[in-house]
């Protein structure tokens, strides 16, 4: 399984970020860009997932690594983010949170 950090993906641009989470966790902040697939959905929204290679993020790591592994059997090109929406946050990046 292929996996970048918190620092490596600030400096990605054009690869397609999917948000493990759940939807009352994403929506109290996530990274930028980032869109909501939660890893209880994620098996029937398989359609939704980008084409092209693509980062998986959850809070600190662990869900979106078993996501990442799922999907990579299944012949997705997919990288995990190491340390998560947590980690991303304890580095001071921004966040956004979905207006009410």
């Amino acid at each position: 399984m292929k996996s970048i950090t918190v620092a490596d993906l600030a400096e990605r641009s054009g690869t397609p970020l999917i948000d493990v989470r759940e939807k009352d966790e994403y929506a109290a902040g996530h990274v930028p860009g980032a869109v909501n697939i939660p890893m209880s959905e994620i098996g029937e929204r398989l359609d939704e997932l980008p084409s092209e290679a693509f980062d998986v993020i959850c809070q600190v790591g662990g869900r979106s690594a078993r996501v990442a592994e799922a999907l990579e059997a299944r012949g997705y090109d997919v990288t995990n983010v190491e340390g998560g929406t947590g980690e991303w946050v304890a580095q001071g990046r921004p966040v956004e949170v979905p207006s009410a």
